[in-house]
């Protein structure tokens, strides 16, 4: 199990986006891409088929522990 934490940011943005906490595990523990970008930050890509599958997209600071989710958005 992956150990995480929401920003503020993140938190709001879960609720503005109507995304739910069970596909934000689901993507973290299951992605269907993982990207590791230049500035360090670590981005899970999952389809989520109840939300039209559509691709959430969650961005994680690595370098805290637990790990801080910062912001997640559907591509």
């Amino acid at each position: 199990m992956v150990s995480y934490k929401f920003s503020e940011h993140a938190y709001d943005m879960l609720r503005e986006r109507n995304i739910q906490e069970s596909w934000v595990k689901s993507a973290m523990e299951h992605p269907d891409k993982k990207e590791t970008m230049p500035d360090g930050a670590v981005h899970y890509v999952k389809r989520i088929k109840e939300f039209g599958d559509r691709y959430l997209r969650i961005v994680v600071n690595p370098n805290v522990e637990p790990k801080k989710i910062v912001t997640l958005f559907f591509d």
